[in-house]
């Protein structure tokens, strides 16, 4: 089994914070989003896996050292591949064509989500679904009587299904895949000027392969700041019977209300943290009040009251009651 994270996006929806890091590496609860991803998809797999493959743009050689020992801690290897221009879903998948062989799952990393099912790795396809209220910004399926996908509809206006495709795949026969994208880019066929994974999905379909959907308990979205910060608070609801303060931080005249993260050589003093706060290695809350936040590392809060807040590593914030969404390496006095 392989797992190929398409995350080459400039994330611009989440900037500042993605100025200076990708976004599949901004922490929530302590790790990075793409790590909790694929140990998410490990769990659900029946398979080993043995590769992850990260399809990045020009992130640098830090960011691939540190997407390698991910894999590496979960006991695969890590491969990186390139996609050098935004040509849409099946393009970035392409992009990792040396690895589209046997088994797969392929995972676009800007979400989460919670789940009790396995995978049936017997089956051809399996498409991740959550059943949502309002379908119309998102790629939706229709299933039959049998549970069998008879439809891709990419942002329906008038309603068709409420199964929004989540951007999570299993594929038995990775190779099909591989040749379908082959095929919608050497026939130029395009939508909105890109080629998208769901068309090649419909191909297969026509040639009968039959995807079924896997219904997530919970969709947990990181596409922008406010986003980021809900999904941040679930996590931290979901492992609350977990301890999440590490031993090395300090505290000095602090209160934590859980569930709450706090990283490595964290101090906290003189103020309330939480509930739902996820503190970087070596930052510091002074004088504050911090709730449904995330401070990033080496960050310095001081006299503040911020909630439903982002802030990036190395800054320096003391000021008043806010809500701050403040990238990396900025100073606000």
């Amino acid at each position: 089994m392989k797992i190929i994270v398409p995350m080459a996006g400039a994330g611009k929806r989440m900037r500042p914070h993605t100025l200076t890091i990708p976004k599949p590496l901004i922490p929530v609860a302590g790790k990075p989003i793409v790590q909790r991803l694929v140990e998410d998809i490990i769990t659900v797999c029946s398979e080993k896996v043995e590769e992850i493959v990260y399809v990045v743009g020009d992130f640098g050689k830090e960011v691939e050292e540190n997407l390698i020992r991910i894999a590496g801690d979960l006991g695969a290897t890590g491969t990186i591949c390139y996609q050098r221009e935004p040509l849409g879903t099946a393009h970035a998948v392409l992009c990792a064509k040396d690895a589209l062989k046997g088994k797969a799952v392929v995972a676009f990393a800007d979400t989460l989500f919670r789940t009790d099912f396995k995978i049936d790795e017997s089956q051809d396809g399996v498409i991740w679904v959550k059943k949502i209220e309002d379908p119309r910004q998102f790629g939706v399926v229709k299933v039959n009587d049998r549970n069998i996908i008879t439809d891709f509809v990419e942002k329906p206006q008038t309603f068709v299904s409420d199964l929004a495709i989540i951007g999570i795949y299993y594929f038995r026969d990775a190779v099909m895949l591989c040749r379908e994208i082959e095929y919608l880019i050497q026939n130029n066929i395009r939508e909105k000027g890109e080629y998208q994974l769901t068309n090649a999905l419909e191909n297969m379909k026509r040639k009968g392969v039959k995807f079924i959907p896997g219904t997530v308990l919970e969709w947990l979205d990181c596409g922008n700041k406010d986003a980021t910060v809900h999904t941040n608070k679930r996590i931290l609801e979901m492992h609350k019977e977990n301890h999440l303060v590490a031993s090395s931080s300090k505290k000095e005249n602090a209160v934590i209300i859980n569930p709450c993260y706090i990283g490595d050589n964290a101090e906290i003093r003189n103020s309330v943290v939480g509930p739902y706060v996820s503190v970087g290695d070596n930052s510091k809350i002074i004088n504050s009040v911090v709730r449904n936040s995330i401070i990033q590392t080496n960050t310095v809060i001081d006299s503040a009251n911020i909630d439903n807040s982002m802030v990036g590593n190395f800054v320096e914030y003391k000021g008043e009651q806010n809500e701050l969404s403040i990238g990396d390496f900025s100073t606000h006095f």
